[in-house]
């Protein structure tokens, strides 16, 4: 099968099973069906590819939800079943946003957080059960009972698949917010294998937050993490070289940045943070929005953005605030003012980018065999692959004059 078949099969899933569990109300059904679809389209797209591969592979995995209904059940209850699928589906069918509302499902308040993400990147996402243990660190069977706990809590609980009335969304904002954050971060600095393999991810969490953000006008917390995603997205065309590997921002050419998400995330943010109190997601986007506004490298206003992170720490004071502000400091103080900040940083370290910005102090204050050190605990540490070649390029640079 072709790179761009699989990739088609990969971006149209998502939405093909929301629609599924939303006319079966069944997660396995669906996520069965779908399969299947996807089986069919390897042996029929592979010499003629539809001019609608969503549409195509919608009408297929509603066939073959209805054929697994008709091997599975007892013959009155799959006629039933059937009609109902049919019919509901079609009656339902009424233009709303199917990833929106399969979002609020696995939002729901009734499951535990870590299982909202899960569930979110294996519905909507796409990703692989084995992809997302990776990503959260734990082993593939104790992610997979979580999925499947989460799934079977649905289905008992007869969780309603639909966005909430007005009234309940306010307490499932938080967790909305968050599971689009790690959709988003996940597409654009996936944490395993190439660090832009899942850019489709990084799209339709904007997609979906610019829909969420139109559904909840006046949470500027919607409208903050919309800014956070426009402002780090515009930079995208810079962040590859054209062998493929990441270009750090400092390299980056500016001229191919988006300006036109950089306007609209300037809109974003300035509408977040007229809020009374601010909060994390748009003090996020108050800082990614300095970094893109900037002309050039050197004239990024790191004060600024030192001043944001104290801000967002008074909010969030997790250490990966602590590691970025450091960052920030170093830049507007001195790799003096970097380190100290590290120094009281508990709890991260097994997080690459720890060592390395302390790698970074390290060498700009004359310390490179200390640097060198720092720079080995962060290959210790899992990461993508891009990120461990810059790493591993880091130290052969600094090790360069040892070997003379």
């Amino acid at each position: 099968m072709s790179t761009g078949v699989e990739e088609i099969l990969r971006v149209e899933g998502g939405q093909v099973l929301a629609t599924l569990i939303r006319m079966t109300r069944d997660f396995e059904l669906a996520e069965d069906a779908v399969q299947d679809a996807a089986i069919e389209a390897l042996d029929r797209w592979a010499d003629d590819l539809p001019a609608n591969p969503g549409a195509w592979l919608t009408t297929v995995a509603k066939r073959k939800a209805l054929d697994r209904i008709r091997k599975e059940s007892r013959r009155v209850d799959k006629e039933t079943e059937a009609v109902r699928l049919l019919d509901q589906g079609a009656a339902t069918d009424d233009g709303g946003d199917d990833r929106l509302r399969l979002l609020f499902t696995c939002c729901h308040p009734a499951l535990a957080p870590d299982a909202q993400v899960a569930l979110t990147l294996r519905t909507i996402g796409g990703l692989t059960t084995p992809e997302i243990a990776r990503a959260f660190l734990v082993s593939e069977p104790t992610m997979g009972q979580r999925i499947s706990r989460a799934k079977k809590k649905i289905k008992v609980a007869a969780i309603p698949y639909r966005v909430p009335a007005d009234q309940e969304l306010p307490e499932r904002l938080d967790a909305v917010l968050a599971v689009l954050y790690v959709i988003y971060t996940t597409g654009h600095h996936a944490p395993i294998g190439s660090a832009r393999g899942r850019v489709d991810l990084e799209d339709e969490a904007i997609r979906l937050g610019r829909l969420l953000a139109l559904l909840m006008p006046d949470e500027p917390e919607a409208h903050g993490l919309l800014g956070l995603m426009l402002a780090t997205s515009a930079r995208r065309p810079g962040r590859m070289a054209p062998d493929g590997s990441l270009v750090l921002l400092e390299d980056q050419d500016r001229t191919t940045w988006d300006a036109d998400l950089v306007a609209e995330a300037t809109a974003e943010v300035n509408s977040a943070m007229q809020a009374r109190r601010v909060g994390s997601y748009s003090l996020q986007a108050a800082v990614a929005l300095e970094h893109s506004s900037a002309p050039r490298y050197g004239a990024t206003d790191w004060t600024r953005i030192a001043d944001l992170y104290g801000l967002l720490a008074t909010v969030d004071d997790s250490p990966i605030v602590a590691v970025n502000r450091s960052v920030a400091l170093a830049k507007a103080d001195g790799p003096a003012a970097g380190l100290a900040v590290l120094g009281g940083v508990n709890g991260v370290d097994g997080w690459h980018l720890y060592w390395a910005a302390k790698a970074s102090f390290l060498e700009e204050l004359g310390h490179g065999q200390d640097a060198i050190e720092a720079l080995d605990l962060a290959l210790d540490c899992p990461m993508n692959d891009d990120d461990r070649a810059l790493l591993e390029d880091r130290r052969y640079r600094l090790a360069e004059p040892e070997r003379r």
